[in-house]
Formats: structure tokens, sequence, C-alpha cells
């Protein structure tokens, strides 16, 4: 499955500059689908992209804390991830947080894109992980859109 973007996509970025790091923060409780994350989009995806500096998650309750704490520029959470799935956590920050960066989240599998959308996640791409879906799709929630 290509990474899936849907109709809805806040626009949280204003103006980003090469210069700042866009904050990515990767949720998972597996280390190893964390490290797959990062290393299959690398340290700037894009040449229109600032570089990332990642925020390494591994609970829910992290991910509300730093949510909280504002600075996150895209949110990549996965869904298979236990005790709490992504899919939760990406519907409890669309309740919650009004500007809330993108959200991506990762599905088990292709057929499981319904439920990413039911959770109010701006994409999905399904597991295993294909750097070029996953690639696509975040430069598709960050870069600027006139």
């Amino acid at each position: 499955m290509s990474g899936r973007a849907f109709a809805r996509r806040p626009d949280t970025l204003g103006d980003v500059t090469h210069d700042t790091p866009l904050r990515v923060l990767v949720y998972s409780d597996n280390p190893h689908t964390r490290r797959q994350v990062m290393q299959a989009l690398g340290r700037r995806p894009h040449p229109d992209l600032a570089e990332f500096a990642y925020v390494e998650v591994a609970t829910g309750p992290m991910v509300i804390e730093y949510m909280d704490a504002g600075g996150i520029d895209l949110a990549i959470l996965d869904g298979e991830a236990t005790p709490t799935g992504g899919m939760g956590i990406a519907k409890q920050l669309d309740d919650e947080i009004p500007a809330r960066p993108p959200l991506l989240v990762l599905t088990g599998r292709p057929d499981d894109a319904w439920l990413a959308k039911w959770s109010r996640a701006d994409a999905a791409v399904s597991q295993p992980i294909d750097p070029m879906d996953l690639t696509s799709a975040v430069i598709g929630l960050l870069e600027p859109h006139p």
C-alpha cells in the first residue's frame, strides 16, 4: 500500500526555515519499529524541508506529554503499539489539541487504512514499512502548500 493522505491536513508549520529542525515524534513500543521509521526517513527526506530532529517515545502517556508541551511538527504513531495503540492516541490528540501537528499512523496491514481515517490521522502507511511510501506520505504532510 502506498501512503494514504486523508482530506484534512492542518497547516501548523508556519514559516519554518531550513535552519530550524523539524521535530518529528516517533511513537512505538517496539524500538525496531522506531528505528525503521527514522532510517526510512533519514535526516532530511526532501531538500525543501529542514532537517529532522527525532523524538523517540515508547509509551502512550509520554506521547500525550510531548504533544501537550508543543513544539512537535509531525507525529508518527504506531497503530500496533501496545498497550496504547497509535490510532487511539491520534483520535485523542485530534479531540484535545486544536492546532495539532499532522499525524501519520502506521497500520498493521493495508486494509486497516479505514481505521486510521476513523482515528482522524492525516495519513496512514502500512507495515512492513516501505521507505518510499513513508517518505512520500511525510513529504505530503510537511511540504508547504500555497
